[in-house]
């Protein structure tokens, strides 16, 4: 599967929306902090280190950059911490701990720091490959579980639903996250900072190439 194209011509994941001040915001502030010395706000260090080897999973180093070589971990860590719900939030520890339980069951492993990537691409790659039915399915399961929960009733999520629902949350945020960097907007989707002409109605390779709009 040819990633980067895919990317050039896919809209914004998991229904967010443009970036938005705020983002732009987290953005920036993630400018100028590498990541060997980045210290995660929300996440826990050894949870920081294996979002960094995730996010490099499901958008690798290729003709460009990788998602961390333009900090998307950063911008996750910082999303969760400032922007994202207590809901969301607590959702997001609880099922990222489910997923590296998984992940660390499957490659054998007693600790989550011994993941490696090539691990984790493979709980990644068989946790998402599920039918439509079965992600229907899911998403019904995981609004019932936090319905429940907002409404003071103690509800449980089975693993694997738990497990694909932190996988693909995670993807969604990576692409986003990745979009909404200064260097993928400028350098990899069509750019085009000064509009002119408006165009209601046009061929979208001749307008961008066939890449979807940075702005």
């Amino acid at each position: 599967m040819d990633r980067r194209k895919a990317l050039k011509n896919m809209g914004l994941a998991m229904g967010y929306t443009v970036a938005t001040p705020t983002l732009i915001g987290i953005m920036q502030s993630c400018k100028g902090e590498t990541v060997m010395e980045w210290t995660p706000d929300f996440f826990s260090k050894e949870q920081g280190a294996i979002l960094t080897k995730l996010v490099d999973v499901i958008l690798p180093k290729t003709d460009t950059p990788s998602a961390s070589e333009v900090q998307v971990n950063l911008f996750i860590d910082r999303f969760m911490n400032e922007v994202a719900e207590k809901e969301q939030q607590d959702f997001m520890k609880m099922t990222m701990s489910r997923f590296l339980e998984k992940a660390t069951k499957n490659a054998g492993l007693e600790n989550v720091t011994e993941l490696s990537s090539e691990a984790l691409e493979k709980t990644i790659a068989s946790t998402l490959k599920i039918t439509k039915e079965e992600e229907t399915k899911n998403g019904k399961l995981v609004e019932a579980f936090q319905l429940a929960l907002k409404e003071g009733q103690d509800a449980t999520l089975d693993d694997t639903v738990a497990s694909h629902a932190f996988a693909s949350n995670l993807r969604g945020m990576t692409i986003w996250g990745y979009k909404t960097s200064e260097y993928v907007g400028e350098k990899v989707l069509a750019y085009l900072p000064l509009p002119g002409q408006y165009v209601a109605c046009g061929d979208i390779q001749e307008l961008s190439g066939g890449k979807a709009w940075s702005l």
